[in-house]
Protein backbone atom coordinates (compact mmCIF):
# COMPACT_ATOMS: atom_id res chain seq x y z
CA UNK A 1 0.00 0.00 0.00
CA UNK A 2 2.79 2.41 0.86
CA UNK A 3 4.57 1.66 -2.42
CA UNK A 4 1.46 2.31 -4.53
CA UNK A 5 0.46 5.58 -2.89
CA UNK A 6 1.29 8.72 -4.85
CA UNK A 7 0.44 12.30 -4.04
CA UNK A 8 -1.14 14.43 -6.75
CA UNK A 9 -3.07 16.72 -4.47
CA UNK A 10 -4.01 20.30 -5.27
CA UNK A 11 -5.48 23.02 -3.12
CA UNK A 12 -7.61 26.11 -3.52
CA UNK A 13 -5.24 27.90 -1.17
CA UNK A 14 -3.30 30.58 -2.99
CA UNK A 15 0.38 30.88 -2.14
CA UNK A 16 1.14 34.45 -1.01
CA UNK A 17 3.07 36.48 -3.60
CA UNK A 18 6.83 36.87 -3.48
CA UNK A 19 8.67 39.35 -5.69
CA UNK A 20 12.00 37.55 -5.36
CA UNK A 21 13.19 35.83 -8.55
CA UNK A 22 15.66 32.96 -7.97
CA UNK A 23 18.70 32.52 -10.16
CA UNK A 24 18.61 29.83 -12.81
CA UNK A 25 19.75 26.45 -11.49
CA UNK A 26 23.00 25.48 -13.25
CA UNK A 27 24.48 22.65 -11.19
CA UNK A 28 24.31 18.87 -11.85
CA UNK A 29 21.07 17.20 -12.99
CA UNK A 30 18.85 15.74 -10.22
CA UNK A 31 19.77 12.14 -11.14
CA UNK A 32 23.49 12.84 -10.81
CA UNK A 33 22.91 14.46 -7.42
CA UNK A 34 21.11 11.30 -6.32
CA UNK A 35 24.02 9.14 -7.47
CA UNK A 36 26.56 11.30 -5.59
CA UNK A 37 24.33 11.07 -2.52
CA UNK A 38 24.40 7.28 -2.70
CA UNK A 39 28.13 6.97 -3.38
CA UNK A 40 29.85 9.86 -1.56
CA UNK A 41 27.66 11.10 1.28
CA UNK A 42 27.38 9.20 4.56
CA UNK A 43 24.13 7.18 4.61
CA UNK A 44 23.38 8.27 8.17
CA UNK A 45 22.55 11.70 6.70
CA UNK A 46 19.00 10.90 5.68
CA UNK A 47 16.75 13.01 3.47
CA UNK A 48 13.08 13.94 3.84
CA UNK A 49 10.32 12.90 1.40
CA UNK A 50 9.92 10.04 -1.08
CA UNK A 51 11.56 12.16 -3.75
CA UNK A 52 13.98 14.36 -1.78
CA UNK A 53 13.93 18.07 -2.57
CA UNK A 54 16.93 19.51 -4.36
CA UNK A 55 16.95 23.03 -2.98
CA UNK A 56 18.72 25.76 -4.85
CA UNK A 57 18.03 29.13 -3.24
CA UNK A 58 16.33 30.76 -0.27
CA UNK A 59 14.78 34.15 0.41
CA UNK A 60 13.37 34.97 3.86
CA UNK A 61 10.56 32.43 4.52
CA UNK A 62 10.77 30.94 1.02
CA UNK A 63 12.82 28.13 -0.53
CA UNK A 64 13.22 27.37 -4.24
CA UNK A 65 14.04 23.97 -5.72
CA UNK A 66 16.15 23.21 -8.80
CA UNK A 67 13.11 23.58 -11.05
CA UNK A 68 12.27 27.00 -9.62
CA UNK A 69 9.30 25.81 -7.58
CA UNK A 70 8.66 27.85 -4.43
CA UNK A 71 7.94 26.45 -0.95
CA UNK A 72 6.90 28.06 2.32
CA UNK A 73 9.51 26.90 4.81
CA UNK A 74 7.86 26.11 8.14
CA UNK A 75 10.84 24.18 9.51
CA UNK A 76 13.63 26.73 8.97
CA UNK A 77 16.45 24.23 8.45
CA UNK A 78 15.41 22.51 11.71
CA UNK A 79 14.63 25.67 13.71
CA UNK A 80 17.85 27.34 12.57
CA UNK A 81 16.94 30.08 10.10
CA UNK A 82 15.76 32.58 12.68
CA UNK A 83 15.52 35.86 10.77
CA UNK A 84 14.98 34.55 7.22
CA UNK A 85 16.97 32.84 4.48
CA UNK A 86 19.74 35.12 3.18
CA UNK A 87 18.49 38.03 5.29
CA UNK A 88 19.96 41.14 3.60
CA UNK A 89 21.37 42.63 6.82
CA UNK A 90 23.09 39.40 7.84
CA UNK A 91 24.32 38.74 4.30
CA UNK A 92 25.75 42.24 3.97
CA UNK A 93 27.56 42.08 7.33
CA UNK A 94 29.00 38.66 6.41
CA UNK A 95 30.23 39.82 3.00
CA UNK A 96 31.90 42.86 4.55
CA UNK A 97 33.71 40.73 7.14
CA UNK A 98 34.72 38.13 4.52
CA UNK A 99 36.74 40.81 2.80
CA UNK A 100 38.32 41.98 6.07
CA UNK A 101 39.27 38.96 8.20
CA UNK A 102 37.88 35.43 8.12
CA UNK A 103 39.74 33.84 10.91
CA UNK A 104 42.16 34.24 13.71
CA UNK A 105 41.87 32.48 17.01
CA UNK A 106 41.37 33.69 20.57
CA UNK A 107 45.12 33.89 21.16
CA UNK A 108 44.79 37.38 19.64
CA UNK A 109 42.28 40.12 20.29
CA UNK A 110 40.05 41.27 17.44
CA UNK A 111 37.03 43.58 17.54
CA UNK A 112 34.25 41.16 16.56
CA UNK A 113 34.42 38.81 19.56
CA UNK A 114 34.44 41.66 22.09
CA UNK A 115 31.62 43.54 20.40
CA UNK A 116 29.53 40.37 20.11
CA UNK A 117 30.18 39.11 23.65
CA UNK A 118 29.02 42.44 25.07
CA UNK A 119 25.97 42.55 22.79
CA UNK A 120 24.89 38.93 23.38
CA UNK A 121 25.26 39.00 27.16
CA UNK A 122 23.28 42.28 27.34
CA UNK A 123 20.21 40.14 26.58
CA UNK A 124 20.79 38.06 29.74
CA UNK A 125 19.95 38.85 33.37
CA UNK A 126 22.72 39.04 35.97
CA UNK A 127 24.83 37.05 36.72
CA UNK A 128 24.76 35.36 33.26
CA UNK A 129 27.36 37.61 31.68
CA UNK A 130 30.22 35.37 30.49
CA UNK A 131 30.16 33.61 27.11
CA UNK A 132 32.21 30.78 25.62
CA UNK A 133 31.63 30.50 21.86
CA UNK A 134 31.55 27.12 20.10
CA UNK A 135 30.41 25.75 16.73
CA UNK A 136 27.33 23.59 17.35
CA UNK A 137 24.62 22.81 19.86
CA UNK A 138 26.07 19.40 20.68
CA UNK A 139 29.39 21.06 21.40
CA UNK A 140 27.74 23.70 23.59
CA UNK A 141 25.87 21.10 25.64
CA UNK A 142 29.00 18.97 25.86
CA UNK A 143 30.85 21.93 27.33
CA UNK A 144 27.97 22.78 29.69
CA UNK A 145 28.09 19.25 31.10
CA UNK A 146 31.85 19.52 31.50
CA UNK A 147 31.57 22.88 33.27
CA UNK A 148 28.86 21.64 35.64
CA UNK A 149 31.00 18.66 36.64
CA UNK A 150 34.15 20.73 37.02
CA UNK A 151 32.46 23.42 39.06
CA UNK A 152 30.45 21.22 41.44
CA UNK A 153 33.01 18.40 41.66
CA UNK A 154 30.01 16.11 41.27
CA UNK A 155 29.34 13.84 38.31
CA UNK A 156 25.68 12.90 37.81
CA UNK A 157 23.50 14.92 35.43
CA UNK A 158 19.75 14.50 35.06
CA UNK A 159 17.74 15.08 31.89
CA UNK A 160 14.11 14.63 30.88
CA UNK A 161 12.98 11.67 28.79
CA UNK A 162 12.21 12.78 25.26
CA UNK A 163 14.86 15.50 25.42
CA UNK A 164 17.37 16.07 22.65
CA UNK A 165 20.68 17.64 23.68
CA UNK A 166 23.06 16.50 20.94
CA UNK A 167 24.58 13.54 19.17
CA UNK A 168 28.15 13.55 20.46
CA UNK A 169 29.21 10.56 22.59
CA UNK A 170 29.10 12.77 25.70
CA UNK A 171 25.70 14.39 25.06
CA UNK A 172 24.04 11.16 23.90
CA UNK A 173 23.71 10.34 27.60
CA UNK A 174 21.40 13.33 27.97
CA UNK A 175 19.54 12.75 24.71
CA UNK A 176 16.62 10.48 25.49
CA UNK A 177 15.14 9.44 22.15
CA UNK A 178 15.80 5.90 20.91
CA UNK A 179 16.41 6.74 17.20
CA UNK A 180 19.48 8.76 18.20
CA UNK A 181 20.94 6.04 20.42
CA UNK A 182 23.69 3.76 19.13
CA UNK A 183 24.72 0.46 20.65
CA UNK A 184 27.98 1.75 22.08
CA UNK A 185 28.86 2.84 25.60
CA UNK A 186 27.78 6.40 26.30
CA UNK A 187 26.11 8.47 28.95
CA UNK A 188 28.04 7.35 32.03
CA UNK A 189 26.75 9.52 34.88
CA UNK A 190 23.58 10.58 33.01
CA UNK A 191 20.13 9.74 34.38
CA UNK A 192 16.78 10.41 32.72
CA UNK A 193 13.60 11.20 34.61
CA UNK A 194 9.91 11.21 33.71
CA UNK A 195 8.85 13.75 31.12
CA UNK A 196 6.05 15.98 32.48
CA UNK A 197 4.03 15.78 29.25
CA UNK A 198 0.50 16.96 29.99
CA UNK A 199 -0.89 15.41 26.80
CA UNK A 200 0.75 11.99 26.64
CA UNK A 201 1.95 11.54 30.23
CA UNK A 202 -0.06 10.07 33.12
CA UNK A 203 -1.21 13.47 34.43
CA UNK A 204 -2.26 16.76 32.91
CA UNK A 205 -5.03 18.45 31.05
CA UNK A 206 -6.79 21.65 30.19
CA UNK A 207 -5.21 24.11 32.65
CA UNK A 208 -1.57 23.07 32.78
CA UNK A 209 0.60 24.72 30.18
CA UNK A 210 1.75 28.16 29.11
CA UNK A 211 0.18 28.19 25.66
CA UNK A 212 -2.71 29.95 23.89
CA UNK A 213 -4.03 26.43 23.24
CA UNK A 214 -4.58 23.91 26.03
CA UNK A 215 -5.02 20.20 25.55
CA UNK A 216 -8.63 18.97 25.30
CA UNK A 217 -7.73 16.23 27.77
CA UNK A 218 -9.61 16.81 31.03
CA UNK A 219 -7.87 16.95 34.37
CA UNK A 220 -8.66 17.75 37.98
CA UNK A 221 -6.43 20.86 37.96
CA UNK A 222 -7.99 24.28 38.39
CA UNK A 223 -6.72 27.71 37.38
CA UNK A 224 -3.67 28.40 39.55
CA UNK A 225 -3.61 24.93 41.14
CA UNK A 226 -1.86 22.35 38.96
CA UNK A 227 -2.12 18.90 40.49
CA UNK A 228 -0.33 17.44 37.46
CA UNK A 229 2.73 19.56 38.24
CA UNK A 230 2.71 18.25 41.82
CA UNK A 231 2.59 14.64 40.57
CA UNK A 232 5.47 15.15 38.14
CA UNK A 233 7.55 16.84 40.84
CA UNK A 234 6.96 13.78 43.04
CA UNK A 235 8.35 11.64 40.22
CA UNK A 236 11.33 13.99 39.95
CA UNK A 237 11.96 13.59 43.69
CA UNK A 238 11.69 9.84 43.27
CA UNK A 239 14.52 9.93 40.71
CA UNK A 240 16.63 12.07 43.02
CA UNK A 241 16.02 9.68 45.92
CA UNK A 242 16.71 6.46 44.04
CA UNK A 243 18.85 6.91 40.92
CA UNK A 244 21.59 9.42 41.74
CA UNK A 245 23.89 10.21 44.68
CA UNK A 246 22.89 12.75 47.33
CA UNK A 247 24.82 15.42 45.42
CA UNK A 248 24.57 15.93 41.66
CA UNK A 249 26.40 17.98 39.02
CA UNK A 250 23.30 19.27 37.32
CA UNK A 251 20.00 19.10 35.51
CA UNK A 252 19.40 20.03 31.85
CA UNK A 253 16.09 20.72 30.13
CA UNK A 254 14.78 22.50 27.07
CA UNK A 255 12.16 25.12 28.04
CA UNK A 256 9.97 23.47 25.38
CA UNK A 257 11.17 20.15 23.99
CA UNK A 258 12.05 20.50 20.31
CA UNK A 259 12.81 17.19 18.60
CA UNK A 260 10.14 15.51 20.73
CA UNK A 261 7.46 17.70 19.15
CA UNK A 262 7.14 20.99 21.07
CA UNK A 263 6.28 19.24 24.34
CA UNK A 264 5.46 21.67 27.16
CA UNK A 265 5.59 21.07 30.91
CA UNK A 266 3.07 22.19 33.51
CA UNK A 267 3.54 25.75 34.75
CA UNK A 268 6.06 26.02 37.61
CA UNK A 269 7.47 22.54 37.05
CA UNK A 270 10.92 23.84 36.07
CA UNK A 271 10.94 26.34 38.94
CA UNK A 272 10.43 23.57 41.51
CA UNK A 273 12.77 21.14 39.73
CA UNK A 274 15.55 23.77 39.72
CA UNK A 275 15.12 24.27 43.47
CA UNK A 276 15.46 20.53 44.10
CA UNK A 277 18.68 20.43 42.07
CA UNK A 278 20.17 23.43 43.85
CA UNK A 279 19.43 21.76 47.19
CA UNK A 280 21.60 18.85 46.03
CA UNK A 281 24.54 21.03 45.00
CA UNK A 282 23.85 20.88 41.27
CA UNK A 283 23.70 23.45 38.50
CA UNK A 284 20.67 24.05 36.25
CA UNK A 285 21.26 24.17 32.49
CA UNK A 286 18.72 25.63 30.08
CA UNK A 287 19.10 24.26 26.55
CA UNK A 288 17.91 27.20 24.42
CA UNK A 289 19.14 25.76 21.13
CA UNK A 290 15.60 25.85 19.71
CA UNK A 291 13.67 28.15 22.07
CA UNK A 292 16.07 31.10 22.19
CA UNK A 293 16.23 34.45 20.38
CA UNK A 294 12.59 35.47 20.73
CA UNK A 295 11.04 32.37 19.16
CA UNK A 296 8.58 31.86 22.05
CA UNK A 297 7.29 35.39 21.51
CA UNK A 298 6.57 36.58 25.03
CA UNK A 299 10.25 36.45 26.07
CA UNK A 300 13.65 36.46 24.41
CA UNK A 301 14.75 33.26 26.19
CA UNK A 302 12.64 30.20 26.90
CA UNK A 303 13.78 30.01 30.54
CA UNK A 304 12.15 33.42 31.16
CA UNK A 305 8.76 31.90 30.35
CA UNK A 306 9.25 29.63 33.37
CA UNK A 307 10.28 32.39 35.77
CA UNK A 308 13.72 30.89 36.42
CA UNK A 309 17.34 31.98 36.02
CA UNK A 310 19.56 28.99 35.18
CA UNK A 311 23.25 28.69 36.00
CA UNK A 312 24.24 27.84 32.42
CA UNK A 313 22.47 28.52 29.12
CA UNK A 314 23.34 26.82 25.83
CA UNK A 315 22.62 28.44 22.46
CA UNK A 316 22.92 27.32 18.84
CA UNK A 317 20.78 27.01 15.68
CA UNK A 318 19.02 30.41 15.41
CA UNK A 319 22.03 32.20 16.91
CA UNK A 320 23.64 32.41 13.45
CA UNK A 321 20.62 32.10 11.09
CA UNK A 322 22.27 28.99 9.62
CA UNK A 323 25.93 29.90 10.15
CA UNK A 324 27.66 27.17 12.23
CA UNK A 325 28.03 28.78 15.63
CA UNK A 326 26.89 28.19 19.21
CA UNK A 327 27.52 29.47 22.71
CA UNK A 328 27.56 28.67 26.40
CA UNK A 329 26.55 31.58 28.65
CA UNK A 330 27.18 31.34 32.37
CA UNK A 331 28.43 33.18 35.45
CA UNK A 332 32.00 34.38 35.98
CA UNK A 333 32.38 31.98 38.90
CA UNK A 334 31.36 28.91 36.89
CA UNK A 335 33.41 30.02 33.87
CA UNK A 336 36.47 30.28 36.12
CA UNK A 337 36.26 26.53 36.78
CA UNK A 338 37.25 25.94 33.17
CA UNK A 339 40.22 28.30 33.42
CA UNK A 340 42.22 26.13 35.81
CA UNK A 341 43.58 24.22 32.82
CA UNK A 342 43.62 24.80 29.06
CA UNK A 343 40.37 24.45 27.12
CA UNK A 344 40.67 25.70 23.57
CA UNK A 345 38.34 26.01 20.58
CA UNK A 346 39.96 26.83 17.23
CA UNK A 347 36.89 28.07 15.37
CA UNK A 348 34.59 29.12 18.22
CA UNK A 349 34.07 32.88 18.25
CA UNK A 350 36.01 33.52 15.04
CA UNK A 351 35.54 36.98 13.47
CA UNK A 352 33.07 35.78 10.85
CA UNK A 353 30.84 33.98 13.36
CA UNK A 354 30.78 36.95 15.72
CA UNK A 355 29.81 39.38 12.96
CA UNK A 356 27.03 37.03 11.81
CA UNK A 357 25.76 36.63 15.39
CA UNK A 358 25.70 40.40 15.96
CA UNK A 359 23.83 40.97 12.68
CA UNK A 360 21.23 38.35 13.68
CA UNK A 361 20.62 40.15 17.00
CA UNK A 362 20.24 43.45 15.12
CA UNK A 363 17.81 41.90 12.63
CA UNK A 364 15.65 40.42 15.41
CA UNK A 365 15.43 43.85 17.04
CA UNK A 366 15.05 46.00 13.91
CA UNK A 367 12.51 43.69 12.23
CA UNK A 368 10.48 43.23 15.44
CA UNK A 369 10.76 39.46 15.15
CA UNK A 370 10.08 38.59 18.80
CA UNK A 371 6.77 40.49 18.61
CA UNK A 372 6.08 38.88 15.23
CA UNK A 373 6.68 35.45 16.76
CA UNK A 374 4.13 36.18 19.46
CA UNK A 375 1.48 37.68 17.14
CA UNK A 376 1.81 35.33 14.18
CA UNK A 377 2.53 32.28 16.38
CA UNK A 378 -0.56 32.86 18.54
CA UNK A 379 -2.65 33.38 15.41
CA UNK A 380 -1.35 30.12 13.93
CA UNK A 381 -1.90 28.15 17.14
CA UNK A 382 -5.53 29.32 17.32
CA UNK A 383 -6.11 28.52 13.63
CA UNK A 384 -4.60 25.05 14.03
CA UNK A 385 -6.77 24.50 17.12
CA UNK A 386 -9.81 24.85 14.84
CA UNK A 387 -8.47 21.91 12.82
CA UNK A 388 -7.96 19.93 16.03
CA UNK A 389 -11.62 20.52 16.88
CA UNK A 390 -12.70 19.41 13.41
CA UNK A 391 -10.49 16.34 12.84
CA UNK A 392 -10.38 13.38 15.22
CA UNK A 393 -6.81 12.54 14.15
CA UNK A 394 -5.44 15.92 15.30
CA UNK A 395 -4.88 15.03 18.95
CA UNK A 396 -3.05 18.06 20.29
CA UNK A 397 -1.99 21.52 19.17
CA UNK A 398 0.55 23.15 21.45
CA UNK A 399 3.39 25.58 21.74
CA UNK A 400 4.26 29.20 22.26
CA UNK A 401 5.19 31.80 19.68
CA UNK A 402 6.61 30.13 16.58
CA UNK A 403 7.51 26.90 18.40
CA UNK A 404 4.51 24.73 17.52
CA UNK A 405 3.66 21.03 17.61
CA UNK A 406 0.65 19.23 16.11
CA UNK A 407 0.39 15.69 17.48
CA UNK A 408 -1.45 13.17 15.33
CA UNK A 409 -3.46 10.29 16.86
CA UNK A 410 -5.79 7.53 15.77
CA UNK A 411 -8.40 9.04 18.09
CA UNK A 412 -8.45 11.59 20.90
CA UNK A 413 -9.57 9.16 23.60
CA UNK A 414 -6.81 6.58 23.22
CA UNK A 415 -4.16 9.12 22.12
CA UNK A 416 -2.50 6.30 20.16
CA UNK A 417 -0.05 7.71 17.61
CA UNK A 418 -1.32 7.83 14.04
CA UNK A 419 0.59 5.19 12.01
CA UNK A 420 3.76 6.50 10.37
CA UNK A 421 2.54 5.67 6.86
CA UNK A 422 -0.58 7.82 7.29
CA UNK A 423 1.39 10.72 8.74
CA UNK A 424 3.82 10.46 5.82
CA UNK A 425 0.98 10.78 3.32
CA UNK A 426 -0.31 13.98 4.97
CA UNK A 427 3.24 15.31 5.15
CA UNK A 428 3.95 14.54 1.47
CA UNK A 429 0.67 16.19 0.45
CA UNK A 430 1.65 19.38 2.28
CA UNK A 431 5.00 19.40 0.47
CA UNK A 432 3.31 18.87 -2.90
CA UNK A 433 1.10 21.88 -2.18
CA UNK A 434 4.13 24.01 -1.33
CA UNK A 435 4.50 23.81 2.46
CA UNK A 436 7.49 22.24 4.22
CA UNK A 437 7.04 21.09 7.82
CA UNK A 438 9.09 18.95 10.21
CA UNK A 439 8.43 15.71 12.06
CA UNK A 440 9.19 14.75 15.63
CA UNK A 441 8.04 12.87 18.70
CA UNK A 442 8.84 9.42 20.06
CA UNK A 443 6.87 7.83 17.22
CA UNK A 444 7.48 10.59 14.63
CA UNK A 445 3.80 11.38 15.19
CA UNK A 446 4.08 15.14 15.70
CA UNK A 447 4.34 17.77 13.00
CA UNK A 448 6.91 20.38 14.02
CA UNK A 449 6.24 23.95 12.88
CA UNK A 450 9.13 26.30 13.62
CA UNK A 451 9.45 28.70 10.68
CA UNK A 452 11.73 31.69 10.13
CA UNK A 453 10.40 34.33 12.52
CA UNK A 454 9.60 36.69 9.62
CA UNK A 455 6.51 34.79 8.41
CA UNK A 456 3.20 36.65 8.12
CA UNK A 457 -0.45 35.94 8.96
CA UNK A 458 -1.06 35.63 5.23
CA UNK A 459 1.53 32.85 5.10
CA UNK A 460 -0.25 31.19 8.03
CA UNK A 461 -3.61 31.32 6.25
CA UNK A 462 -2.05 29.58 3.26
CA UNK A 463 -0.25 26.96 5.39
CA UNK A 464 -3.32 26.15 7.50
CA UNK A 465 -5.49 25.78 4.40
CA UNK A 466 -2.89 23.45 2.86
CA UNK A 467 -2.80 21.40 6.07
CA UNK A 468 -6.62 21.29 6.19
CA UNK A 469 -6.70 20.06 2.57
CA UNK A 470 -4.14 17.34 3.39
CA UNK A 471 -6.18 16.22 6.42
CA UNK A 472 -9.39 16.20 4.37
CA UNK A 473 -7.71 14.10 1.71
CA UNK A 474 -6.52 11.68 4.38
CA UNK A 475 -10.07 11.29 5.69
CA UNK A 476 -11.30 10.54 2.15
CA UNK A 477 -8.55 7.94 1.68
CA UNK A 478 -9.54 6.29 4.96
CA UNK A 479 -13.19 5.81 3.96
Amino acid sequence: RQQKWKSSVSTHAKMPPCDFVPEKYESYPYERMQKIREQNIAPSLRTYYKKPLLLHQGHMQWLFDHEGRRYLDLFAGIVTVSVGHCHPKVTMATQKQLARLWHTTNIYMYPAIHEYAEKLTSFFPDPLKVVYLTNSGSEANDLAMFMARLHTRNFDIISLRGGYHGGSPYTLGLTSLTPYKHGVANGFGCTTTMLPDVFRGPWGGSHCRDSPVQTVRKCSCTEGVCLAKDQYIEQFKDTLNTSVPKTVAGFIAEPIQGVNGAVQYPRNFLKEAYQLIWERGGLCISDEVQTGFGRTGSHFWGFQTHGVVPDIVTLAKGIGNGFPMAAVVTTKEIANSLAQNLHFNTFGGNPLACVVGAAVLDAIEEDGLQKNSEDVGTYMLLELAKLRDKFEIVGDVRGKGLMIGVEMVTDKDSRRPLPAEEISQIWEDCKDMGVLIGRGGLYSQTFRIKPPMCITKRDVDFAVEVFRTALQRHMERAK
